[in-house]
């Protein structure tokens, strides 16, 4: 089916936030009364709603013009135009994933103005101009949906800033100087460090159209660059940069001195360290107690994330690939150290199902009273090279390795990420390890970690998942009615029941433990930073075939979307998780292996000696059992020859 095709059959399914999102809050009152939480329950510091003096420009309005690229094919010759891999990210796209309009539905019901939290990382243009009073994101315009803008990153500054520190100021007027007022009091230092620690989207923007990005402009351009002003920012290579929206917390819990985590009171901003909050992700914090924070390495020994570079450290190393090329169209130097603007993860699925729902259209913007091109922009061929690169970010970051030792097989899975693996949001992800077992004559005798494509349902006795899963506890289930134990209600969530994740090189129980990332039901000795399961090896097995499968979106969290999100976002993200094949399942690793060093010991005991014979004559002779001895896909007379010229041939290592 041709892309237009697929468009006119979901034409339905194209009023989602377009037209803006609307709850039916008679329906979320007659499901479960939410909590009557309010926006100071889910304060976070940093530049706050109508602060911003110059306006945030959407990256089509603004920066397409010199930091695109004509092709729009994908290729990695056009990612050197950081519109290019930009648009084509679940960055760009992150206000219009139907994922999260669905778990920010739920959130809302659950608990008032809990939709705050979700809109300012993933809306932030609309957010910090003061269109998220409706938690439910049905005040954004269409430009807000650009999500996590070219803006909102570039005017982005250091937190850690001080004004001993500071450069001197720049001559485009008041705001470049990040001593400015206004600066130091959404960073709120009284001596350099942030009490808040960057989290839930707490970053300090310019309030003035100063962009800020890794390069001397100044010196392209002979002393003085004339198109926009700028500042030049060693923050913007910094992992610091990202830790603002990848690591998230829930401030309306505040943890306890036994470790538990209890409801604020109402109308009350939570404390200001967000490891006193209840922790949602820590994919900054466990990179930052990762040794990849000490300094560049090459963590598997073959270079595999970095593009141009071999060592690598912080997150832009790895998500944003450097590259050699000329990041815009008014003819820069060629740079040896662009970055990549592709941020490609782990989501496998959803860029394509928000194209299909958001097609380019022009809309009358009724503040501007101009028209306004939204939609993804994309082209097949770019969202066919970001689905690559999102798979091989997964294939890269592990390996498997096998070992047998008599009887059992031993699994090694190996995190070369700088964070746990997997990291990022807890629902719906997970990661398995699927063995195969097959005979001599290719037979499949048996499988651990099987998915039934049919039912989308994974057996999880007898292998390996690695997954989180979270919960909450008799206090919240008084005040929300859920019963205890673990559930996907996001906002409500005060208890981790479990987490087997594998941690990063450099992993210390002590230090995860202090940023809350550490494991929960299972045990990983300090320093280690793979995991291992061991498999019995069934009677008559001669190999196995394992995998390290991936999936970005389970059945289970889908149809808990599709349940219980009221305003319909959950049917549609459903529906298109059907449409998309939102279950597949990607594969990390594989790797095989034989269980006998002897060719012809045809029973795999171990023992080469008659009762092998009988056996492969049985197996020859019964028109129904495979005796392809010599594994040519055919089971024939050479079987035969081979097998008993093994058998009756010169001395082998297993006669």
């Amino acid at each position: 089916m041709d892309r237009g095709s697929r468009r006119r059959r979901r034409r339905l399914i194209e009023a989602t936030w377009v037209g803006g999102i609307v709850l039916l809050s008679a329906g979320v009152a007659v499901a479960l009364d939410p909590i009557e939480t309010t926006k100071n329950d889910f304060f976070t510091a940093g530049t706050q709603p109508n602060t911003i003096v110059a306006g945030l420009a959407p990256a089509n309005d603004l920066c397409i013009f010199c930091h695109a690229d004509e092709n729009e094919d994908g290729d990695v010759g056009d990612l050197a135009k950081p519109y290019e891999g930009w648009h084509a990210s679940m960055h760009g796209q992150a206000a219009r994933d139907p994922v999260f309009h669905a778990a920010v539905a739920i959130a809302n019901q659950d608990a008032e103005n809990a939709g705050e939290l979700c809109l300012r990382c993933h809306a932030p243009m609309g957010w910090y101009q003061g269109r998220s009073d409706a938690p439910d994101g049905s005040s954004l315009i269409p430009s807000d949906l650009e999500g996590v803008s070219c803006i909102v990153c570039h005017r982005a500054v250091d937190p850690e800033i001080t004004p001993d520190d500071a450069p001197p100021a720049m001559p485009w007027g008041p705001g470049n100087n990040p001593t400015d007022p206004q600066i130091l009091g959404d960073i709120l230092l009284p001596d350099g460090v942030p009490s808040h620690g960057p989290h839930n989207g707490s970053l300090v923007l310019d309030p003035y159209d100063n962009r800020r990005g890794p390069f001397d402009l100044d010196a392209d351009w002979g002393g003085f660059f004339p198109f926009h002003s700028f500042r030049e920012s060693p923050f913007h290579r910094t992992a610091r940069m990202c830790a603002a929206c990848h690591d998230v917390s829930n401030p309306a819990f505040t943890k306890q001195p036994d470790g538990t985590y209890a409801l604020n009171a109402l109308d009350t901003p939570g404390p200001s360290n967000k490891y006193e909050q209840k922790a949602e992700q820590r994919t900054f914090s466990e990179w930052a107690q990762s040794a990849f924070a000490l300094g560049p390495i090459d963590p598997a020994g073959d270079g595999r994330f970095g593009g141009t570079m071999t060592a690598v450290s912080t997150c832009q190393d790895c998500h944003m690939p450097q590259l050699t090329g000329q990041d815009c169209a008014i003819d820069p130097p060629v740079r040896p150290d662009l970055k990549m603007h592709t941020w490609n993860g782990a989501n496998s699925w959803v860029l394509r199902a928000i194209d299909s729902i958001y097609p380019r259209q022009d809309v009358f913007n009724g503040t501007t009273g101009e028209l306004e091109t939204v939609g993804t922009r994309l082209g097949d061929g770019e969202i066919d090279a970001a689905e690559a690169r999102t798979k091989q970010m997964l294939a890269d970051a592990s390996d498997l390795e096998l070992f047998v030792n008599n009887s059992t097989m031993t699994a090694r899975v190996i995190n070369y990420t700088g964070h746990k693996l997997p990291t990022g949001y807890p629902e719906g992800r997970r990661m398995w390890v699927n063995v195969k077992y097959f005979d001599r004559g290719g037979t499949q005798i048996s499988e651990l970690g099987a998915y039934d494509e049919g039912t989308q349902t994974l057996d999880e006795s007898g292998t390996k998942v690695y997954e989180v899963k979270a919960g909450i506890d008799q206090a919240v289930s008084n005040v929300t009615g859920i019963p205890v134990g673990e559930t996907f209600h996001l906002v409500l969530n005060n208890v981790v029941l479990f987490d087997n994740r594998i941690p990063p090189m450099g992993f210390t129980n002590a230090n995860f433990e202090a940023v809350q990332a550490a494991p929960v039901g299972y045990a990983y000795p300090d320093g280690q930073h793979w995991d291992d399961t061991d498999y019995s090896i069934p009677a008559g097995a001669y190999r196995a075939e394992v995998r390290v499968l991936y999936q970005t979106t389970t059945r289970e969290y889908i149809e808990f979307l599709r349940d219980n999100a009221l305003d319909g976002s959950g049917t549609i993200a459903y529906n298109l998780w059907v449409a998309f094949d939102g279950d597949q399942r990607c594969e990390m690793d594989f790797a095989q292996t034989t269980f006998t060093d002897c060719p012809c010991d045809w029973n795999v005991d171990g023992n080469l000696n008659d009762q092998d014979f009988f056996d492969f004559v049985n197996a020859f002779f019964d028109a129904g059992t495979s005796h392809d001895y010599n594994a040519d896909g055919n089971s024939n007379d050479q079987d035969w020859f081979d097998f008993v010229n093994c058998f009756f041939g010169p001395p082998l290592e297993c006669n």
